[in-house]
């Protein structure tokens, strides 16, 4: 999909920028990713509240293929659902659902991060941890 249609479609909601990006596309806005482009179709980016109106419209996620999975397996993200069709020819009610798109993005920006790693090891720790091993 051409940047300058996509800067076009756009236009009401504000200016954006396109990045290119692992066989696709990025759409920013204010220094965040909001949405993408890949095989010529836009995906915005949800949350557990935008998805329900995604599904009125028919519309599905973001499937990602993992190069290295076996079989080459589609997975579905749950962050990018297809921006409904209807929305191309409708460039205000594009634009308010775009705004919903960034809002989430700044939301989970703002979020704390879950890093999957255990707390450190505080001084107090490690001396209870030697000695319940002594025990």
């Amino acid at each position: 999909m051409d940047p300058e249609f996509i800067r076009e479609l756009f236009a009401p909601f504000g200016p954006v920028t396109v990045k290119r990006m692992f066989g696709g596309a990025g759409i920013w806005a204010e220094g965040l990713m909001f949405a993408l482009v890949f095989d010529g179709a836009i995906f915005l980016k949800v949350d557990a509240t935008s998805v329900p109106d995604f599904e009125r419209e028919g519309s599905r996620p973001f499937i990602y293929t993992r190069a290295k999975s076996k079989g080459r397996v589609g997975r579905a993200s749950l962050s990018y659902w297809r921006l409904p069709e209807r929305l191309y020819d409708d460039p205000d009610e594009l634009a308010a659902w775009a705004r919903r798109a960034l809002a989430i993005a700044q939301q989970k920006k703002l979020a704390p991060r879950r890093t999957g790693k255990r707390p450190a090891r505080t001084a107090r720790t490690k001396a209870a941890g030697r000695a319940r091993s002594r025990a």
